[in-house]
C-alpha cells in the first residue's frame, strides 16, 4: 500500500516520550497523520511534542487512548500495568503493540518468556474489545528521529488475527520512506518477532549499526 493509498487516521502513542515513540510520531507526523503523544504526566508528553514538532501534540494515555489507532511503546515492566488500566479507554481501537519483552544482563540481550506467549498476546488478554495488532518491533528509534535518512530500508512484520486491522498497519507503515509493511502471521507467532529483537540489539552493538530487518522474494 502506497502513502497516497493508506487512510488517513489519527494515532496515539502510549509511552510516547520514549525514544521509539518519539521516532514513531516524527515519520507519521512528517507524512501528514495527526499524532498525540501519550503519557502517564501530561505535561511531559506536551514537553516532548513540542521538540518533536510537525504538529504532533501531547496529552495524557487517556487522551491518548482515543486515536483511531494506538501504539503502545512502553517499556515491558510496565506493560500490563498501563494496558489493564487503559482497557475502558481502548475499546474498540486497533491497538498496535510494539513492546518487546527483553532482559540484558552482562552477556547481553536475551528474551524474557511471557505467560501468554508473548506482549502482544497480553494485550490481546487485557483488551478483549479491542483490535490487537503486533508491529514495528525492529524499526530503529535513531534512524526514526533522523530526518536526514530519507529512506529506512526495511520490512515492518505485522502479525495480527483481522485482516482489516492488519491492512491498517501495513498502510501506516508504508508512508514511513523506504519501508514496506509486510504480513508476518497470526498474533500467535507475535513471540518469535518480539525476541528476534534480542538478537538485532547484538547485532546492532557488535557492528555499530542500526540493523533492520528486509523479506526477499516479496
Amino acid at each position: 500500500m502506497t502513502a497516497e493509498q493508506a487512510p488517513t487516521r489519527t494515532i496515539g502513542i502510549i509511552g510516547g516520550t520514549g525514544p521509539q515513540g518519539r521516532g514513531l510520531a516524527t515519520r507519521w507526523a512528517v507524512a501528514g497523520v495527526p499524532v498525540t503523544l501519550g503519557s502517564r504526566d501530561a505535561a511531559r508528553a506536551a514537553e516532548v511534542a513540542a521538540e518533536v514538532g510537525h504538529g504532533v501534540r501531547g496529552a495524557s494515555n487517556e487522551v491518548a487512548a482515543a486515536s483511531e489507532v494506538v501504539v503502545v511503546t512502553v517499556p515491558w515492566d510496565a506493560h500490563e500495568v498501563t494496558l489493564r488500566a487503559l482497557a475502558p479507554a481502548l475499546r474498540g481501537r486497533i491497538v498496535v503493540d510494539s513492546v518487546n519483552p527483553l532482559g540484558f544482563d552482562e552477556r547481553g540481550p536475551f528474551a524474557l518468556p511471557v505467560l501468554e506467549g508473548s506482549a502482544a498476546q497480553q494485550a490481546e488478554a487485557l483488551l478483549p474489545e479491542s483490535t490487537v495488532v503486533a508491529a514495528f518491533h525492529h524499526v530503529s528509534a535513531v534512524t526514526l528521529a533522523d530526518l536526514e535518512v530519507t529512506d529506512l530500508d526495511l520490512d515492518v512484520l505485522v502479525l495480527g488475527d483481522d485482516r482489516d486491522a492488519v491492512d491498517v498497519v501495513v498502510g501506516l507503515a508504508g508512508l514511513m520512506p523506504g519501508v514496506r509493511g509486510l504480513y508476518g502471521g497470526r498474533l500467535r507467532n507475535a513471540h518469535q518477532v518480539e525476541a528476534l529483537t534480542a538478537n538485532l540489539i547484538a547485532i546492532n552493538r557488535r557492528y555499530k549499526a542500526h540493523a533492520g530487518l528486509r523479506i526477499t522474494d516479496v
